[in-house]
């Protein structure tokens, strides 16, 4: 099994995916989603060593930009490891996070699609994205599985889908990379 994970190529995700964006984020702690209040497509909030910032995750588009974001919040009894204040459009709400400090993205999208983190060759881990299962226990690569991401350059953060299973995100220490399948 090493040995197929370390010969597959990283190569474009299937469609319906397409990919949206690549942002370089320095000092990327972790991610989480949100939904637009008014049209209900997905948001991706990034937190790293310098702010929050908020993307639209259907153009890649940064959408707000909070570089010094409040410390104190209301809610005091939820772990700010692992949850963080909205902004933008979503001002006022708690979005959950995941990333160096704990927490966890979606691994399957609800309809067939699922995600894998491997590292054969750690501490570079990879993406691995499928669909009814093909994941590289069964079926050859490309047809049924695909290694969409490698982070061979930045510590991987996190990776997973979005509770609509329209987007995909794979944050490192250095970068936001989103895919989707919606708008």
């Amino acid at each position: 099994m090493r040995q197929r994970l370390l010969a597959a190529p990283v190569m474009e995700a299937p469609e319906p995916w397409r990919r949206i964006a690549y942002a370089p984020v320095g000092g990327l702690l972790g991610i989480g989603f949100a939904s637009h209040p008014r049209t209900g497509q997905d948001l991706v909030m990034v937190v790293s060593h310098d702010g929050h910032g908020l993307f639209d995750a259907v153009t890649g588009e940064k959408i707000a930009r909070d570089r010094d974001p409040d410390a104190e919040d209301d809610n005091r009894d939820a772990d700010p490891a692992e949850w963080c204040p909205g902004l933008g459009p979503v001002a006022g709400i708690r979005v959950r996070v995941a990333g160096l400090f704990g927490g966890g993205l979606h691994t399957a999208s609800g309809d067939g699609w699922k995600l894998e983190v491997v590292a054969p060759s750690w501490p570079n881990e990879r993406v691995l994205l499928s669909r009814d299962g093909g994941l590289p226990h069964s079926g050859p690569h490309g047809e049924r599985w695909w290694h969409i991401f490698h982070s061979h350059y930045s510590e991987l953060r996190a990776a997973g889908f979005s509770p609509s299973g329209q987007t995909l995100a794979v944050a490192t220490s250095s970068d936001l990379s989103l895919w989707t399948r919606g708008g």
